[in-house]
């Protein structure tokens, strides 16, 4: 199986991503790592990436989950994955059947409150707002099983929440 934690920047993708993975003995594989250098210096410069610029990045990430599929491994993913579209991307060498999405629902306010503790990252406060913009939320018509669940609740929670709604033991 393949689990892809998804959300806006700073709604936790990475942190409940890389939890789950060491809970499950899984790898952890962060979106941010796919990223082409170009991409990463749009974002820091404050330019928020389109849909051209990030269609090298979702095929890269596709790649990678279709070699993790391919293998019979189970591995979990951090992508914002923001628009069906991407989803629907992310899945182009791997069957339904083996694809699970977690989406990190949370308030805007949440999200500037973390964006302004962050230190070190390369997406600026700035972008956020584009993101929100372009955030598609799950709907009836997603291409593989999707969990929504809160962001705010304690990480711990949210690995039991996903482990119970995809029937893993952790």
């Amino acid at each position: 199986m393949i689990i892809v934690v998804l959300g806006v920047s700073a709604s936790g993708k990475s942190t409940l991503g890389a939890a789950l993975a060491t809970a499950l003995q899984w790898p952890f594989f962060d979106g941010d790592d796919f990223h082409p250098p170009q991409n990463r210096a749009l974002m820091q410069s404050g330019v928020p990436l389109g849909d051209r610029e990030r269609k090298p990045w979702l095929a890269a990430l596709a790649r990678s989950i279709g070699d993790e599929a391919r293998a019979g491994r189970s591995a979990v993913y951090a992508c914002s994955a923001l628009k069906r579209a991407y989803r629907v991307a992310l899945m182009e060498h791997v069957e339904a059947a083996v694809m699970r999405f977690v989406f990190l629902s949370v308030t805007r306010a949440v999200l500037l409150e973390r964006l302004a503790k962050r230190r070190g990252h390369f997406f600026p406060p700035a972008l956020l707002d584009s993101q929100l913009r372009d955030l598609e939320p799950p709907d009836p018509t997603e291409p593989a099983p999707i969990l929504s669940i809160e962001a705010t609740q304690p990480v711990e929670q949210s690995v039991a929440e996903i482990a119970a709604a995809f029937a893993l033991r952790v």
